[in-house]
């Protein structure tokens, strides 16, 4: 599908669930704990067609964790995993790959598993190091790492192999997850996130993401800025962690075309429209700069990866759900499937 195609769903469409047609299903005493407060595990399941909605107990953070799958056309074969993690509200209101593109729709032929998660709101999809006031405890690399994996290649008879893909602040996340459990995940792909956090620029970024925007403490989450913790997470530092990876990398410039300003005034009319547009310009101009940043540091370590960097572009859907169209053939080589 062409980004022009794309435009015309970029907006948020509400992702209706009609639960009145769905099918429970309790799951055996072999996957649910019998003590949910030591072992996470996946507590129920929603059946709605080919979207299952899974509810995971997350030991780690004590709360179940909503966790949408697409499965694939036939279910009677074992099928990889492809992790779609959302931005920066975690896919809890509009601004997901279920709203605000037709990923899913596109992805229906393709024998994979569509894992999406709902929750993290601001967190990073990292580990906190103590519980924020607003945001709550995080400890998403726990969860998407040690807790999640298991549970889903046995709810789902799943291959055990896995592919993921983040954009925006999940586009930091993923990269920083491939780095916590290297292996996990063949391939990884980000599209424009920021791979800096701890130098001034990046903690800047990682700041205005989760304090202003989502009104939790980064302090909860990495301590002050000399705390090590930010290099200990910081994708472009640790980047050795990536070799053996298949990456795909992308950003565009922040140079917007016609059809994003007009998509900035149609989303917000009148002077907030030049503020979004303006947003969007100056974000993907810094995640552009981020992320050739990245590219260096890879270089220098002689790890290979994909990368697009757009020549115009700024930040928002249309060239998230395009990145994922450009990225899905080495995302489905991770997978073990033909491109």
């Amino acid at each position: 599908m062409k980004l022009s195609a794309l435009r015309s769903i970029a907006a948020p469409r509400t992702a209706a669930v009609a639960l009145t047609a769905a099918l429970f299903v309790p799951l055996t005493s072999g996957t649910v704990s019998a003590d949910p407060q030591q072992h996470s595990a996946v507590t129920s399941v929603v059946k709605e067609g080919r979207t299952w909605h899974l509810k995971v107990y997350s030991a780690s953070m004590d709360i179940e964790i909503d966790v949408d799958v697409q499965r694939p056309a036939d279910e009677s074969e074992p099928a990889p995993n492809l992790y779609m993690l959302s931005g920066l509200d975690g896919g809890e209101g509009t601004a997901s790959w279920q709203a605000a593109t037709h990923a899913l729709e596109w992805l229906a032929d393709k024998p994979v598993n569509v894992v999406l998660p709902i929750g993290g709101r601001g967190s990073y999809y990292t580990d906190w190091q103590q519980r924020d006031p607003v945001l709550g405890l995080n400890k998403w690399t726990t969860f998407f790492t040690e807790e999640l994996p298991p549970l889903l290649d046995q709810t789902l008879n799943s291959t055990g192999q896995n592919a993921l893909a983040g954009l925006s602040t999940s586009g930091t996340s993923v990269l920083q997850l491939a780095e916590a459990k290297p292996g996990l995940w063949k391939t990884v792909a980000a599209y424009s996130g920021c791979a800096q956090i701890a130098d001034p620029m990046g903690q800047l970024f990682v700041k205005l993401a989760t304090e202003t925007w989502a009104g939790g403490d980064t302090e909860n989450m990495y301590g002050p800025a000399e705390s090590p913790l930010w290099a200990a997470n910081d994708p472009v530092i640790n980047a050795e962690k990536l070799r053996g990876t298949l990456l795909y990398v992308s950003s565009g410039s922040g140079i917007p075309v016609m059809e994003d300003v007009q998509y900035y005034l149609n989303a917000a009319p009148g002077p907030m429209g030049a503020v979004t547009l303006s947003l969007g310009v100056i974000i993907e101009a810094a995640v552009n700069g981020c992320t050739a940043n990245l590219k260096n540091r890879l270089d220098s370590l002689d790890i290979p990866a994909t990368y697009k960097f757009n020549p115009v572009g700024t930040h928002y859907w249309p060239y998230w759900e395009e990145a994922l169209h450009d990225s899905w053939p080495l995302l489905a080589q991770g997978m073990g499937l033909d491109g």
